[in-house]
């Protein structure tokens, strides 16, 4: 996995609108038939490449939570980090991701209300300039004043 800053944590106390961080994964084989197996989800259109031939996708595909996971990894090791809380997340499916397809994830900080620890964040992942998941998530941050 390739990333744009180390690990850690950015406390709200120091966030910034804009702020952004993204995180850069091959989606191998191996990590959709571990999903499966974590997930319980063996749908073929993931595992059969026979079947999946025959389906709008016209090939294997990732699952979409997969994808959406790379979100979660960057919000809870980068931006905000280590202790940040999710609260609620959007998501929209824009285009299959493919076994052996290069994902960049994407976390934007949109908006900071710091009485409350909320920081409102745009999530997208891409495949080449194809976005492939939109959304935006809702998390509590750590601070530097209460962790």
């Amino acid at each position: 996995m390739l990333d744009n800053q180390p690990r850690g944590t950015i406390v709200i106390e120091d966030l910034e609108i804009g702020m952004s961080r993204y995180l850069l994964k091959v989606v191998t084989d191996e990590d959709i038939e571990l999903f499966a197996q974590v997930s319980t989800d063996h749908n073929p259109v993931h595992l059969d490449e026979t079947y999946a031939r025959d389906t709008i996708f016209e090939g294997r595909i990732a699952h979409g939570m997969l994808t959406a996971g790379l979100i979660s990894a960057v919000i809870g090791e980068q931006l905000p980090g280590h202790g940040t809380v999710y609260l609620g997340q959007t998501l929209k499916f824009m285009a299959p991701v493919r076994p052996g397809d290069m994902v960049r994830a994407e976390v934007t900080v949109e908006a900071i209300e710091h009485a409350r620890r909320r920081v409102t964040l745009a999530t997208r992942c891409l495949v080449g300039d194809t976005v492939v998941l939109k959304g935006e998530a809702l998390v509590l941050a750590p601070s530097r004043k209460f962790d």
